[in-house]
């Protein structure tokens, strides 16, 4: 990494720190009214909110950084991005459903990639006021403290999964704790970060804007976040989606959680291929 990049990526964190707060409170407004809702992809839910708070951090982001390019679940994408160093990767509301339901746990999820890694990201929760953040190399904070995870020794580890992942880990005779089920994905992987989960998992399909600010606040408070078919995850490629996706902060749970997501799961022939779309 060098001296401009680590430079850049903490300017680009004070952006989306401010971006992520007042498209929190732009959220707020919308949070637990009678909403205009609809769907997309079929079964994917959009509210009025969703839309409102990306035109928001589109004119943000992009009047700040005009040389970065953009990748936003809300906008639709084009081939532009692929060519830029640094690419925003976003998500105005991850967690619609809970959004729409008055869940609390969801999130503003913003991240800037350069070169297929995070350099920069915020997972942000507005109702419980909880600001997750990291650059590459300076740490990872919430709500400005350094998060240093650690296993939760003598107490039942908390795993939270698809009810097949579940299985396949009771097969394997691990002992634990089912987790809330969070509708924020980004949310549920960053609290493996603070310490409130043992590990977190994505189906596979998961989206870059789902998982890149999480990634990097995994990745700087010591935990990796591993797709679990190819290894470390490459953002702002062609194809979006990722294979399966788990972070731990036990390395005893390494192996039984990659295991039982590649059998519930599989993986692709080779990386690149169409994957399904699915968290």
């Amino acid at each position: 990494m060098s001296a401009q990049t680590h430079s850049d990526a903490i300017k680009d964190l004070e952006l989306l720190k401010s971006a992520a707060v007042h498209a929190g409170i732009i959220a707020l407004g919308y949070f637990r009214t009678d909403l205009r809702t609809w769907t997309k992809n079929v079964s994917s839910p959009v509210s009025e909110a969703d839309i409102v708070i990306d035109n928001f951090l589109t004119q943000t982001l992009r009047s700040a950084r005009a040389n970065y390019g953009w990748l936003s679940e809300e906008t639709a994408d084009t081939p532009d991005r692929l060519s830029q160093v640094r690419v925003f990767v976003v998500d105005p509301i991850d967690g619609t459903r809970g959004f729409i339901k008055g869940e609390d746990s969801w999130t503003i999820s913003l991240a800037v990639v350069e070169d297929g890694r995070p350099i920069a990201g915020v997972v942000y929760a507005p109702v419980r006021d909880e600001m997750y953040a990291a650059t590459i190399g300076s740490g990872a904070t919430l709500n400005g403290h350094r998060l240093a995870p650690e296993p939760r020794h003598g107490r039942e580890r908390i795993i939270p999964a698809p009810a097949a992942v579940h299985n396949e880990l009771a097969l394997a005779d691990l002992r634990y704790q089912r987790g809330p089920s969070y509708p924020s994905l980004a949310y549920r992987l960053v609290q493996v970060a603070s310490g409130g989960l043992d590990a977190a998992v994505a189906r596979r399909g998961a989206q870059d804007w789902d998982v890149a600010g999480a990634d990097i606040i995994l990745g700087e408070s010591g935990i990796e976040l591993t797709d679990v078919c190819f290894g470390v995850p490459r953002y702002n490629r062609p194809d979006t989606r990722h294979a399966a996706l788990a972070a731990t902060c036990d390395p005893s749970l390494i192996t039984p959680l990659q295991d039982a997501l590649r059998i519930v799961y599989g993986c692709p022939a080779e990386e690149g291929e169409q994957l399904e779309t699915s968290k």
